[in-house]
């Protein structure tokens, strides 16, 4: 007899259909898993034979074969073990075979026959949602799984309650979806003494969703500013929630079943490798650039990154996706990030004060600038000069206007591009290109003339021209003007750097 049950294999987001298979043929006693697994997999048969034997079942004296089908599709990870476990007992007449086929199943399972947790159980109840299956999966997942939406999902604590839960005898409680994370409040641009032209831009980048570079001496509230961006941009709408939790949940950060309602903020230190920043190792994770996905990348102390794992991000600052390739799998997660980068203008942090700057000044900071390439300054949007804070500035009272004031006019200019756009068109106008570009983000004609002059004289390429235009187009949505005129396009390129090509 061939019992088959349903389960996933994980490749980026992507949830796809495995069965896996088991036979009993009479022979010498052997139990091999078969399928193009990994180790984790390979040593789910120890873990299988501990946990029936735990509930007190022993394997039949038969040769058993597990395949997990298709065969040609790598299978990594501990969630196969439930599954196997199930398809074993399905094969051994314990439980109805044809019962399970209704059911994808994941989950690791303990040697005491516990269901312990395992990453992506979002993922594979979305894929239930549209076989028309239930869910089976850990008990501590069920709220994760409940918001896939209309599927059945079987929580179950360990593997004798769910073997009774199909027989009838004691019934498991159905999953309820967990709740939505409370807003997390970092800090208030209250807090920032002075840096109003820094402040300007960051509310300009909230607004449009634009990448943003800051320069300044140590000290200067560069960090500061950058954790202050999540507390105005605007809370995730339902959609983009769901892919943040589905990123989430991949990776196995998806806590108690509460979707994420924040947008991401992470900040990884600068010895970040390049697979640690876009994603990879032995079992393809997602990286900095994907958790951070609808979110906020800040990148402090820019140049003391690799700068191979810099240039890593180039690409996917473009497309808002990374592709992870292997020898047998390319595996893709979606990567659209706002990035925050903040730098010393010099290794000594102090190139515009004759006192402390070091001799070597100004060659110093050319080499401590080059560190970071021509094309990845080309896609920042916003390069900003943050100098340092006075002592007169410290001794001034927190300034009127603070965090929740600068949200309201990010969200007025947010909800202006959402109707401009559709709700299948760009997010923000850091997203806007071809047509819409031309037809929205196109200046009067007094803006043209200095945007030419200015695209002469910076010696500008394409990209840096269409990033003024969505700038300008953002400013303009900041002041609720309906055309780009020429103030909005000086601005702009007041925070354009003119950087070298590469």
């Amino acid at each position: 007899m061939v019992a088959t049950v349903p389960t996933v294999a994980y490749l980026g987001l992507e949830a796809r259909a495995v069965e896996v298979q088991c036979s009993l043929i009479a022979g010498v006693p052997n139990f091999n898993v078969v399928g193009l697994g990994d180790k984790a997999v390979a040593e789910s048969r120890e873990r299988v034979r501990g946990a029936i034997a735990a509930i007190g079942l022993a394997l039949p004296p038969k040769r058993i074969t597990v395949n997990l089908s298709p065969a040609d599709l790598p299978k990594e990870g501990s969630h196969y073990d439930l599954p196997i476990a199930l398809a074993l007992l399905g094969a051994m007449g314990i439980v109805d075979a044809e019962t399970l086929a209704g059911y994808v199943v994941v989950g690791e399972l303990g040697l005491d026959g516990r269901i312990a947790p395992s990453p992506g159980v979002l993922l594979a109840a979305i894929h239930a949602s549209e076989q028309g299956k239930g869910l089976v999966c850990p008990v501590s997942q069920g709220a994760e799984a409940a918001w896939a939406g209309s599927v059945e999902v079987i929580p179950a604590p360990d593997l004798l309650s769910l073997l009774n839960h199909f027989k009838g005898s004691v019934l498991l409680p159905g999953a309820v979806a967990g709740e939505v994370e409370e807003r997390v409040h970092g800090p208030d641009l209250q807090q920032v003494k002075g840096q109003e032209t820094a402040k300007r831009a960051l509310e300009i980048a909230a607004a449009g969703g634009h990448n943003l570079l800051m320069v300044g001496p140590p000290g200067s509230g560069k960090s500061l500013m950058a954790a202050c961006l999540p507390g105005i941009l605007p809370d995730l709408t339902a959609g983009e929630a769901l892919e943040v939790s589905m990123v989430a949940s991949v990776s196995g950060e998806l806590t108690a079943g509460r979707l994420k309602r924040t947008r991401p903020f992470r900040s990884p230190h600068h010895s970040a490798s390049m697979a640690a920043l876009t994603g990879g190792g032995l079992r393809v994770k997602p990286g900095e650039v994907s958790l951070a996905h609808l979110g906020v990348l800040f990148l402090d102390e820019l140049p003391e990154f690799q700068r191979a794992a810099l240039d890593s991000l180039r690409q996917p600052l473009e497309t808002g996706s990374v592709s992870v390739a292997r020898a047998n799998a390319h595996v893709t997660f979606p990567a659209r990030v706002q990035l925050i980068a903040a730098m010393n203008p010099c290794r000594c942090g102090h190139l515009g004060d004759a006192a402390l700057a070091c001799s070597r000044a100004p060659k110093c900071a050319a080499d401590y600038q080059a560190k970071v390439s021509g094309p990845m300054l080309d896609r920042i949007d916003l390069h900003v000069d943050v100098s340092a804070v006075s002592a007169a500035d410290l001794v001034l009272p927190p300034p009127a206007e603070g965090s929740i004031e600068v949200r309201a006019r990010v969200a007025e200019a947010r909800a202006l591009q959402t109707v401009r756009y559709g709700v299948d068109g760009p997010r923000t106008n850091a997203e806007v290109d071809g047509p819409l570009l031309d037809e929205y983000c196109t200046p009067d004609e007094p803006g043209r003339k200095l945007l030419a002059q200015a695209t002469e004289a910076m010696r500008l390429s394409a990209r840096g021209y269409t990033r003024i235009l969505r700038v300008a187009r953002t400013i303009a949505d900041l002041a609720n003007a309906e055309k780009v005129g020429r103030i909005h396009i000086a601005e702009a390129l007041s925070y354009r750097r003119q950087a070298p090509r590469s």
